[in-house]
């Protein structure tokens, strides 16, 4: 490392004000911080003040959700050597996702650092690291028949509208990755909505065997065809049609595990919002009435399904977007988890309610932290009063 350092030194006048190359400062800057942890905290935003800057963090975000990633890859495999009635082996399975998945990351990280790199050189301002983390988000939770101008096109919304009209990372109120995948949703809903964009080739129905449906269990769950849904263990471990990386609760189980043993996730978030959403079915299982069959759907099953379990470790804890005050991620974490719910049965246009219930507490973030900051002030001016 020392003379990976030695020659980062040498480099590094050139690209400084005076140098030749002095216009790509930020673009310098954003690899030696890479490669190297810098000797300053940032200013504005969401900072961390010791050896673990913002980047290593992110990075540590990213390796977390890794577990996820790999078996969304094997998953893809799996789910278009059904769609085939073939039986492939767990390497076929996985090297045919690989291929399937990969274009969509690359595209993902072009595109958005593309445009962070772009802005920072107009702006003279040091790169973000915050699309380290949604660069990965994004191709994680979209369907891998999603073709790749969509891909591109809704992560620069992403960046452009979800961050940096805001000022770039440290500064957005919504989620960028969720901003992605809810432009595409309502933008796009006939490729988003239908059952054949989630099982690779499906759209194509070149070789699919006859009676194959792709519809995801969250489908099948909002139509009340309850028989068809996959069993439990099926849920749990992730041999379910659905989003990339969304499927496996034990991959993403696996993730959490990793930012809670490093500090970087945050319990009290996760936990919460798991309770929230528990608490939410268990009452749709007493209210439960023949008209909505959903309803009757057992409460566990739903932290199971769809993008819950993506949502409480990766999304609803994004530390920009989420309730700051401590008492405040209790209340924020609940009511995303217990909306998500609500939403996804109650309302059957949007089966899946974890998307559009956490960019709701996105933004109700700041007036939670608000009253709960308010509560803390009258508490003590009446404890003050009672001294006086």
């Amino acid at each position: 490392m020392d003379g990976l350092r030695k020659i980062v030194d040498q480099l590094k006048p050139t690209f400084s004000k005076g140098g030749k190359l002095a216009k790509l400062e930020s673009t310098f800057e954003a690899f030696e911080t890479f490669l190297f942890v810098p000797n300053k905290t940032t200013h504005v935003g969401s900072h961390v003040r010791d050896y673990m800057d913002l980047k290593r963090t992110m990075v540590i975000v990213v390796l977390a959700m890794i577990p996820a990633l790999l078996f969304g890859m094997y998953n893809v495999g799996l789910q278009h050597s059904i769609s085939i009635g073939e039986t492939w082996s767990i390497m076929d399975s996985f090297l045919f996702g690989l291929i399937k998945v990969l274009p969509i990351i690359v595209v993902s990280y072009v595109t958005g650092l593309g445009i962070e790199f772009a802005f920072a050189q107009v702006r003279h301002h040091e790169v973000n690291e915050g699309f380290l983390v949604s660069g990965m988000l994004i191709p994680l939770i979209v369907p891998v028949d999603v073709p790749l101008w969509m891909v591109a096109l809704a992560t620069a919304f992403a960046v452009i509208i979800g961050k940096e009209v805001f000022g770039g990372t440290g500064m957005n109120i919504v989620n960028p990755a969720l901003t992605a995948r809810a432009f595409l949703f309502f933008a796009y809903p006939a490729q988003m909505s239908g059952d054949k964009i989630w099982v690779e080739g499906l759209s194509q129905g070149e070789g699919i065997v006859d009676g194959y449906s792709g519809a995801t269990a969250l489908a099948e769950a909002a139509a009340g065809n309850m028989q068809n849904l996959p069993s439990v263990a099926e849920m749990f471990f992730g041999t379910i049609i659905g989003s990339i990386g969304e499927t496996s609760t034990f991959a993403i189980l696996i993730g959490a595990l990793i930012l809670l043993y490093t500090g970087v996730g945050n319990w009290k978030i996760m936990l919460s919002f798991v309770v929230g959403g528990f608490l939410m079915g268990t009452l749709l299982n007493v209210f439960a009435t023949d008209t909505n069959p959903y309803m009757s759907l057992p409460a566990y099953q739903h932290l199971f399904l769809g993008g819950f379990a993506f949502g409480a470790v990766f999304m609803i804890t994004d530390p920009v977007t989420a309730a700051q005050t401590e008492r405040g991620k209790w209340i924020y974490g609940f009511l995303g988890g217990f909306i998500a719910i609500l939403v996804r049965v109650v309302n059957p246009a949007y089966p899946e309610g974890v998307m559009l219930a956490i960019l709701l507490v996105n933004v109700f973030a700041p007036l939670i932290d608000y009253y709960v900051v308010k509560g803390h002030v009258k508490r003590r001016m009446k404890r003050f009063a009672v001294k006086a």
